[in-house]
């Protein structure tokens, strides 16, 4: 129930925030930072956190991925959606792993049990992550 909570939670501040940043302010003309340029910020953020959690998803959605979840024995559907609710140094961090796990695999640096473990890794790290929060 807490983890359904708090996705909503985020949801409704980021729709709140969304807006409040889509609504032009004709009040304060005298900030520093204009209201354009914050709002090139949070889209720039938000297509950063995007992209690192599709790094994430995608090393997750592969065989060796879903071999390693079977081992752990986690429900790889509960693992994914953990990922969403990383934070952004978190996230970071982890699509950061995966992507040199699959360079190294594809440079031939890695075999499927070395990758097999880093992915094991990284489930395990996700689960301690959202476990903690």
């Amino acid at each position: 129930m807490t983890f359904d909570l708090r996705k909503g939670t985020r949801a409704v501040i980021a729709s709140a925030l969304a807006i409040a940043f889509a609504v032009p302010c004709t009040f304060a003309q005298d900030h520093v930072v204009s209201p354009s340029d914050l709002q090139k910020e949070v889209v720039t953020a938000s297509q950063t956190r995007q992209k690192n959690i599709d790094k994430v998803q995608n090393l997750l959605s592969t065989e060796v991925a879903q071999q390693a979840m079977q081992k752990l024995h986690a429900n790889p559907e509960q693992v994914k959606s953990a990922v969403s609710t990383l934070n952004d140094q978190e996230l970071a961090q982890l699509a950061a792993k995966a992507d040199k796990a699959q360079a190294d695999f594809a440079a031939g640096t890695l075999d499927n049990r070395d990758l097999l473990l880093i992915i094991i890794a990284i489930v395990a790290l996700i689960l301690i992550i959202v476990a903690v929060h």
